[in-house]
């Protein structure tokens, strides 16, 4: 078959016989002007901010109405780097885009697959004889396209970001007009392409960043409200320490069968739950009483299974999934064991009276940044590993609303709900410098992920020793430093009582003062964590420069581990936590003089 040569009228006389002259709209000129029209319609539609799919339609078009029988088609690089994906072809049988969407970049893969390859431009006249289009010529002759020259598609960079096509139903050779027609084009598709890709980019980065807002937002919540939690519960537990020491000082002086006994007990076991409500109030602050040990995770939760069995719905199927040999945690047993209880009987409550599960999960897995970026308290997380405990349910899940809202104290979806609630178990995770992963919708249950770090060593035992304190007497005398009247006037009569000699000073400066004055008189100092005008670590510091065997018994609300902490190295004999009872301050007593 002989290829036919297109001629371009621009071209110099043949030396056949002169033609009439073409008509005026045919001429050059004419046909130059048109193509800079039809230029000047993509360049609006591109400064217009269009959609990407009609500018390259609209370049298509351009190209087809300059070179009549042409049908022209782009084609992108997909995401992968190694196929093309179909960007526009009007013109073009529907089921021929079908079959080529998706098509390899390669050596071989027709004219568009092989320039991309290239990254330069492929002409091919004959599809029929071509090797090119060994492949996929069936395809091509079957949709009456014999003919295909294609251009790459590049970015101001220089990188192909796909293939602009010129297909021909004839066997076709372009001139020199065709190929600064297809350059243009090419050229033209490469500024759209580009620009969807900046503005793609740059809506990412207007949601990530907006992510992040809302994530930072919803963190200084948080911070904002566990700091008015932290305080409200700071000054609650003096109050609270004043009830329940001059209840127990009243009751240790009655004989055991007074009728007043039974009233002092009640009134001890109101204080006591106050001080439960203290705990949560802390625990979601961040600043709870913890035991720090190095524990399994999965021992731990496995010490609860029977006492969680008998706190679910029976009509809920709790099962176990807790592998061995898990790395150790950092963590306070108690308050763990707190947080699976309230998941899983949240879990409970979500399945209701119907039939579910419910199934507990612990596990080591390892969070990218990515990962630790979908989860509650993560901004300062190191991407590694973390020992997980995972609480699931197929219950009636949350909507996206609801879901906002979980972690705001005293929010429920239950009408006779009240407390803390998730909002402790938040305050918990963020005592513990871990992350907390929520995933729920409705109708697909409700899976809770308690993220928290590896550390090195063997578990230790977490059950405590309690025993009775038994009655003694002391001797010498005790500073008590206290900014709260209650706290310094109830602990004094406690000390008392047993045998000591009391000074009070309600604030660092004036127990410094009283330090000097009576330098080496004191056995012991009772020392506040937080008061006005110097704070007990001052104070703490300036008692042990002027003494420093000085035996100082730190007393605070707030997380013993976040106390002592920054005492670490520097002698602090003890830890008191507030609110105390007789007994339990004479007991640290002991263990500090002993």
């Amino acid at each position: 078959m002989v290829k036919a040569q297109r001629t371009s009228p621009m071209s110099p006389a043949s030396a056949s016989p002169p033609s009439p002259p073409p008509p005026a709209e045919d001429s050059a000129p004419a046909r130059f002007a048109a193509f800079r029209e039809r230029q000047i319609r993509v360049l609006e539609l591109l400064a217009a901010g269009s959609a990407l799919p009609r500018t390259l339609e609209a370049a298509v078009q351009m190209i087809q109405e300059q070179s009549p029988g042409t049908v022209a088609s782009v084609l992108l690089v997909a995401e992968d780097g190694l196929h093309l994906r179909h960007g526009a072809a009007p013109d073009l049988p529907a089921e021929y885009c079908q079959a080529i969407d998706g098509a390899p970049i390669g050596p071989n893969v027709g004219s568009c697959g092989t320039a991309v390859f290239r990254g330069e431009r492929v002409i091919v006249s004959d599809i029929a004889t071509d090797p090119l289009w060994a492949d996929y010529k069936g395809l091509a002759l079957g949709h009456g396209l014999r003919s295909c020259w294609s251009e790459p598609i590049r970015d101001t960079q220089g990188r192909v970001l796909g293939s602009f096509a010129m297909y021909h139903r004839v066997v076709s050779t372009p001139n020199e007009e065709d190929l600064q027609i297809i350059r243009v084009a090419a050229h033209l598709t490469g500024i759209a392409i580009e620009r969807e890709r900046a503005e793609e980019a740059r809506r990412a980065a207007e949601r990530q960043r907006a992510q992040m807002e809302r994530k930072l937002l919803e963190t200084q919540k948080l911070e904002s409200l566990g700091v008015l939690a932290g305080g409200v519960a700071h000054d609650f537990n003096n109050l609270l320490t004043g009830i329940l020491g001059n209840a127990g000082l009243i009751r240790l002086d009655l004989p055991e069968h007074s009728p007043v006994q039974e009233m002092l007990v009640d009134i001890e076991h109101s204080a006591q739950r106050a001080a439960d409500l203290c705990r949560q109030m802390l625990a979601y602050a961040g600043k709870g009483r913890f035991v720090v040990q190095r524990l399994d995770l999965s021992a731990l939760v496995g010490d609860s299974t029977r006492l969680l069995q008998l706190s679910v719905s029976k009509k809920a199927v709790l099962s176990f999934d807790l592998p061995a040999a898990l790395p150790r945690i950092q963590a306070d047993a108690t308050q763990l064991r707190q947080i699976v209880m309230n998941l899983v009987i949240n879990a409970s409550e979500a399945i209701g009276e119907k039939s579910g599960r419910i199934a507990v999960t612990t596990g080591l897995m390892t969070a990218d940044r990515a990962y630790l970026t979908e989860t509650y308290l993560s901004p300062d997380l190191p991407e590694g590993d973390y020992v997980f405990l995972e609480v699931s349910d197929n219950g009636a899940g949350m909507n996206a609303e609801t879901r906002a809202r979980i972690f705001d104290p005293f929010f429920t979806t239950k009408f006779t709900g009240r407390g803390l609630g998730l909002a402790a178990v938040l305050g918990i995770v963020r005592g513990h410098r871990g992350a907390l992963k929520v995933y729920s919708e409705p109708g697909r249950g409700t899976s809770f992920k308690l993220l928290l770090p590896c550390v090195d060593g063997l578990a230790e035992n977490s059950e405590l020793a309690a025993g009775a304190t038994p009655r003694w007497v002391g001797e010498g005398t005790v500073l008590v430093v206290d900014d709260e009247e209650t706290v310094r006037t109830v602990a004094s009569r406690m000390l008392r009582a047993h045998g000591y000699q009391v000074v009070l000073a309600a604030d660092g400066r004036e127990a410094l003062a009283r330090f000097r004055e009576r330098a080496g008189e004191f056995r012991i100092v009772l020392l506040d964590l937080t008061m006005p005008h110097m704070n007990g670590e001052e104070t703490f510091r300036e008692m042990r420069h002027l003494q420093p065997d000085a035996r100082i018994l730190l007393m605070s609300g707030f997380n013993e581990q976040e106390a002592i902490n920054r005492f670490t190295g520097k002698g602090l004999a003890g830890f008191l936590q507030k609110p105390f009872t007789p007994e339990s301050l004479l007991s640290k007593m002991q263990e500090v003089l002993a």
